[in-house]
């Protein structure tokens, strides 16, 4: 599949599939004219590579774990622990927040909010 097919069956751009393998996320064959070609599983990967995106994992993060998840003798599972994991991640920053928060209505109520 060329680069064009991918990114019309994908709904992404042709520029973020060129980063996309930039970066290792995906690979293509390149013909004796210097075209892409995508194995057909590759629009899988893209589709995994958006929804990993909009749960909040980054590309870096992406990358590191599709490997392992391609690999993986059961990826429902290694995908429900990498949930697990990043939804751990989110509920320690979230406490972090909500104390940084009262922290700061707590400096707000001093004459010199920036005194230790």
């Amino acid at each position: 599949m060329r680069i064009g097919e991918l990114a019309q069956a994908t709904a992404v751009s042709r520029d973020t599939l060129r980063f996309y393998e930039q970066r290792g996320l995906i690979a293509a064959q390149r013909s004796a004219n210097g075209y892409r070609h995508y194995p057909v599983e590759t629009v899988q990967l893209v589709q995994f590579i958006k929804v990993a995106q909009r749960l909040g994992f980054s590309l870096g993060e992406i990358g590191h774990n599709v490997a392992e998840l391609w690999k993986a003798p059961s990826p429902d599972v290694a995908v429900t622990r990498l949930l697990q994991d990043k939804l751990t991640l989110i509920d320690q920053r979230m406490t972090e927040l909500s104390e940084l928060r009262s922290e700061l209505q707590a400096r707000l109520l001093q004459s010199c909010p920036l005194r230790p």
